[in-house]
């Protein structure tokens, strides 16, 4: 395939155009200063990339599309030799407010439809899709639910616009080695598929190292052609706007600013694009000029020994690999060797003391790393710090450039979900080997304790029922033999410190210290009860206060939930999961043993039991802390689990109000290799997915809607279901939902919390509650997503509480780099640390709770402003 070459930062070349014009002596002039200005500002000859592929399609147009940065976008009919679909769906407006021409007219499919664009080459690709929901008589775009694949790699899964109304641009870039490259759009059942653009473009073969740093385990990660990539972030640090007119690859470079922490820690330097040199090795193909003209620095803190480190925060989805490019150029010192700095990534340190002018001996020289960072590293999203190192020598400075943070695609090839074009399925955690070693061996493990349970099943006693507790076959590996577990074996008193690290299951108790712990199950000391029987305060050993859970014989129910308890907590541990202690199954008698939870559920303190009120920071960190809970219990373990009653009474609170979740008696494995668990509906009214309540199909996204309604509640400090209000306003979703819509959720919240609320902290709350509450599944968020909009809504709320109190002082850079508030060691990748004064409230209690609130990352400016 031959295509018409036209000079410039970028090709801007048509698609298929055999012959070009003869360019006018005016538009040559101006040509020849153009190229005169770009080699001028350079040391290093530069030819400017012209890509042999270069596909430009403006689907369902009639007339050729010109976009801002001169390219040109080929018709409907000129480009249809690629398409093959059975349906024949075109829609166009005249006029919409969108930045580029292209967002006019669209492609519907309501079935299958593959674009195939032969390659003049094998290598790296752009793929760009761009997607802007026209408004039509023929679908509701902003709806439509589809997936975008290749041949290899699944592109977009169960992608929709989500109700925005704002113009979208996926952008790709993948190592593809078919002569004839295809991207199928497949609409799900009773909805459609649609694209506004397509792009296929070559990208240089040295745009993407085979080798990179690796977070951790720190060492070289190699093998990077062979995955694929899609950009989430390409940020110009300190800079402007980059639009593709100005790059050298039609690429878009957005400023740092919103992605900032702290906004008063960082200074933005530029200086002329003249001034920036590119070494042997590297060109503007990497990043233009522009990007490495300005930086951000650390502000000036005005005192001797500025300690504290410059933070970008970005969403991530923790089932992702991602490859940091970091782009450096040193605009800001005067000599060589002057300024080392550190750069962390999500609390880790990924380059230490570097040194811009001895890596490239001079000043104002391009360089930039790439960092991968593994999957297990982004629960709580991505955060890239830079901050001074412990040197002596040198200026206390840090700067960065630039920053590209790319996805990379799984173990099937996916970079939108967890199955493969072929239907295969992700394996989680880390790609490397030792993953899939663990997971082999806890395979192997389950399938021996499953093998030990028929065995034992099939060689009961015939009167097993009347001699023996249900635990006789649950616990197999000493059932019937509680001398395997009791301390009386070996230990000597059963209040020895025995812990069972073969089962997991803790620490044996005999029904005797069980009776001791609590005053022979004293009516008086019960806490709870449920359809398994009562659970009451016990003290243990030294005064150790427990949680105790006696099952009733005579409940069905109960004996199947304390099964699944078992099964579930046996391989479970987290901070914000309630921890199993320890067991006793003596006799007919099984009962579990749980840490104490002495603030008692989370509704509680919402209504109903006239404790004092919770603060809006208290509620947005408890409802953060159960978030992480859950989303451990979906993402933590091989094959995840789903709990199934998520609800306020199963949150429960410790000393420091840390949230726990309780209670996995109704919860189930995750399904293997489908997408939903076929089974009958349990779990409490007010809080059950209307989906999972009207087809029988249990997801992960069952306990979203669940925690949709706790959002709710935590805000708005009512029960779930009230059948004592007016009809309209017994059910607190469908309720709070309405008020929502109607941009009016303020109207209802809880008065205790009315003006100390943030509007933006309330505004993205809210927007998290409502995508849980989505009708369908597909359209709710993950875990993951939930927890960090939760994380930036208390970012927001703590940022205007400091705020507020910060009224009367003039400089927040000041405070914040004051001797007496700045105490952060250098090493830390945090970036600043109060240090109260004697007169402070600072009582251990205090401390854990601080410790607890946000992530560490939105823990660190209790004397700062935020943004």
């Amino acid at each position: 395939m031959e295509i018409g070459k036209k000079p410039g930062n970028f090709p801007r070349s048509n698609l298929f155009l055999s012959s070009s014009p003869s360019p006018s002596p005016s538009s040559m002039a101006i040509l020849l200063v153009l190229i005169y200005s770009f080699f001028s500002a350079s040391t290093t000859a530069f030819s400017p990339f012209v890509p042999q592929d270069n596909f430009l399609i403006d689907s369902g147009a009639d007339k050729l599309a010109t976009v801002p940065d001169g390219r040109v976008f080929k018709t409907e009919e000129q480009t249809k030799q690629f398409l093959e679909a059975k349906d024949e769906i075109k829609v166009s407006v005249k006029k919409a407010n969108v930045p580029s021409p292209i967002y006019l007219s669209a492609r519907i499919f309501v079935q299958e439809a593959t674009y195939s664009f032969p390659l003049s080459r094998p290598g790296w690709h752009w793929v760009r899709l761009h997607f802007y929901p026209l408004k039509n008589d023929q679908f509701d775009l902003m709806t439509a639910t589809f997936s975008v694949n290749t041949n290899k790699y699944v592109l977009l899964h169960s992608f929709n616009m989500n109700n925005n109304s704002k113009t979208v641009l996926k952008e790709y870039l993948l190592n593809v080695t078919e002569p004839q490259f295809s991207i199928k759009f497949v609409p799900m059942k009773n909805s459609a598929a649609f694209i506004n653009a397509i792009e296929v473009i070559s990208a240089p073969d040295n745009l993407i190292n085979d080798v990179a740093n690796e977070l951790s385990p720190a060492g070289d990660f190699s093998g990077l052609s062979k995955y694929a990539y899609q950009t989430m972030y390409r940020l110009n640090m300190g800079g402007p706007l980059i639009t593709s007119e100005n790059d050298t690859l039609a690429r878009t470079w957005q400023p740092d600013k919103s992605f900032i922490k702290s906004t008063n820690l960082a200074k933005r330097v530029s200086v002329a694009t003249s001034t920036v040199k590119y070494p042997d090795g590297l060109t503007p193909l990497i990043a233009p000029q522009t990007v490495y003209a300005s930086a951000v620095e650390m502000a000036d803190a005005q005192v001797d020994q500025p300690n504290f480190n410059v933070t970008w925060n970005f969403e991530a989805n923790p089932a992702f690999g991602y490859l940091l490019r970091l782009h450096f150029c040193d605009i800001v010192s005067k000599v060589l060797n002057d300024l080392y700095f550190n750069v962390y990534v999500n609390g880790k340190m990924a380059i230490s003391d570097l040194d811009l002018s001895h890596e490239l001996n001079g000043l104002a020289m391009a360089y930039y790393k790439d960092i991968v960072v593994n999957a297990s590293f982004m629960s709580n999203g991505l955060t890239v710090q830079i901050g001074p190192t412990k040197l002596d020598s040198g200026d206390r400075n840090a700067i960065l450039n630039g920053l590209e943070v790319l996805k990379i695609s799984n173990s099937v090839n996916s970079l939108d979900g967890e199955f493969g074009v072929d239907g295969s399925k992700a394996s989680t955690g880390s790609s490397r080997s030792t993953v899939a070693a663990v997971g082999f061996a806890m395979m192997f493990g389950a399938f021996v304790g499953l093998g030990a349970m028929v065995i034992k099943w099939h060689k009961r006693p015939q009167d097993w029922q009347k001699r023996n507790s249900f635990s006789s076959w649950l616990l197999p590996l000493h059932a019937g033999d509680s001398s395997f577990m009791t301390s009386k074996n070996s230990l000597g008193s059963h209040k020895s410190n025995f812990y069972s690290s073969t089962l997991g299951l803790g620490r044996y108790f005999s029904f005797a210290e069980l009776q001791e712990a609590t005053k022979n199950f004293d009516s008086n000391a019960v806490i709870g009860v449920g359809g398994f029987g009562n659970v009451y305060i016990g003290v243990i050993d030294d005064g150790t206060q427990v949680a105790v859970k006696r099952g009733n014989p005579q409940s069905e129910q109960g004996l199947t939930e304390f099964q699944t308890e078992i099964q579930m907590l046996s391989k479970l541990r987290h901070r914000h999961l309630v921890s199993l202690i320890g067991y006793c199954d003596e006799n007919s008698e099984m009962i579990l043993v749980y840490e104490y939870m002495s603030n008692g559920p989370f509704r509680d303190h919402l209504y109903g039991k006239n404790l004092p009120p919770l603060t809006w920071k208290q509620r947005l960190e408890i409802c953060i802390g159960a978030a992480r809970g859950l989303h451990y219990l979906h993402t933590g373990t091989a094959q995840g689990i789903i709990h199934r009653d998520v609800k306020t009474t199963n949150i429960l609170l410790d000393e420091t109000f840390t949230a726990k979740v309780s209670d996995f008696g109704l919860s189930k494995d995750a399904p293997m290799g489908q997408g939903h668990v076929s089974t009958a509906v349990k779990g409490s009214f007010g809080y059950l997915d209307p989906e999972y309540f009207r087809r029988q199909q249990l997801t992960d996204k069952s306990d979203v809607y669940s925690f949709g309604v706790v959002l709710l509640e935590a805000l708005c400090a009512r029960p779930a279901i009230n059948p004592a209000l007016p009809r309209e306003q017994v059910n607190l979703a469908d309720w709070g939902m309405q008020w929502k819509r109607k941009g009016l959720l303020d109207k209802i919240i809880d008065p205790l919390l009315v003006g100390s609320i943030n509007p933006e902290s309330m505004k993205k709350y809210a927007e998290a509650s409502e995508k849980c509450l989505a009708e369908h599944g597909v359209d709710r968020p993950t875990m993951g997503d939930v927890l960090w909009n939760l994380e930036y809504a208390l970012q927001l709320q703590e940022a205007f509480s400091q705020g507020k109190g910060d009224d009367e002082t003039k400089s927040s850079v000041a405070v914040a780099a004051s001797p007496e508030i700045l105490a952060s060691p250098t090493d830390s990748p945090s970036d600043c640390r109060p240090v109260s004064h004697p007169d402070q409230n600072n009582s251990p209690q205090k401390q854990a709770a601080d410790e607890h609130s946000g992530t560490a990352m939105f823990a660190q400016f209790a004397n700062l402003n935020g943004r």
